[in-house]
């Protein structure tokens, strides 16, 4: 499980200046990779890199005409960001049309994340796709940084510089909510993200990057309902699982509208479903993700 919890964060998060570099990995020998993270500020490694450096080690591992279409992971423990973290690939099958891998990710000797992965070659085929609902443009809404500085003049000292500070990652919430004062609202939300910084043309980069940031805000919908957030003390939020399809070529440094519900929560646990378009109006990649969510007394 990957936690996100008020004790996993710093009085103040660390920027991430430069995404390219987390996927930037050792191959110490064949099928396994050294990975490294950065200093962000959490205690804890975020989810999106260990799913986005998996990705990077399954493709390392596949010819050049495939690119992934699927893959499904879970968080089986918290990774240790002080700690470098080996990718192994097994070669699971190499086919006419279609490739798989399997990566589990260790630490201290033990897997922190499995994950499986199939990539294909380039088809035609029949297309559809639900339309991208009407939103602001980014353009016009302020990004997540200045979002939560304003709101954090009403937090408590610790907390007001907790998200200040620039970062690679550019998200803009349309209607975002106080993290340490949430209201009770439905279980939807809608953002638009991308990388900050310019990418390689290599579009198996722009999917790597795409996964890192599926992960930022899609377990937050489920506890919109419930008005609570993991910021609060006595809550406890931990990312169990994350599926992802890529449906269509895309940029990662260019806007994406990342259109996020929540069917579902029972059991500790929220479903949550994500549908990712670029500004065209195309459907290019789709999530889900289950989460632990506990309210202690």
């Amino acid at each position: 499980m990957v936690e996100a919890h008020t004790e996993f964060l710093s009085p103040l998060m660390q920027p991430l200046n430069k995404i390219i570099e987390i996927f930037d990995l050792e191959e110490i020998e064949q099928n396994h990779y050294l990975a490294t993270s950065p200093n962000e500020g959490w205690q804890r490694v975020y989810g999106g890199q260990v799913i986005g450096q998996a990705l990077v080690a399954a493709s390392r591992t596949v010819a050049d005409d495939r690119h992934a279409h699927s893959l499904h992971g879970y968080f089986l423990r918290a990774g240790d960001k002080d700690r470098p973290i080996l990718y192994k690939v097994d070669r699971i099958r190499d086919g006419k049309s279609f490739t798989t891998r399997r990566v589990m990710a260790v630490q201290h000797g033990q897997a922190i994340f499995t994950m499986s992965i199939s990539f294909q070659v380039s088809e035609q085929g029949l297309s559809h796709q639900f339309a991208m609902p009407e939103t602001a443009n980014p353009e016009t809404l302020l990004g997540e940084e200045q979002v939560r500085a304003e709101q954090a003049k009403n937090w408590p000292k610790e907390f007001q510089e907790t998200f200040s500070g620039s970062s690679a990652i550019e998200l803009r919430p349309v209607a975002p909510l106080d993290l340490m004062h949430p209201q009770k609202t439905e279980p939807v939300q809608r953002c638009w993200m991308r990388c900050g910084e310019t990418l390689p043309n290599d579009p198996r980069i722009h999917q790597c990057v795409l996964a890192y940031l599926s992960d930022w805000s899609l377990l937050d919908t489920a506890t919109r309902p419930h008005g609570i957030s993991f910021l609060q003390d006595n809550i406890q939020v931990a990312s169990l699982d994350h599926a992802m399809w890529f449906h269509r070529p895309f940029r990662a440094d260019e806007w994406l509208l990342y259109d996020q519900d929540s069917p579902s929560a029972s059991g500790a646990r929220g479903f949550n479903r994500g549908l990712i378009y670029n500004q065209a109006g195309e459907l290019v990649a789709s999530t889900t993700q289950e989460g632990l969510m506990r309210v202690h007394s």
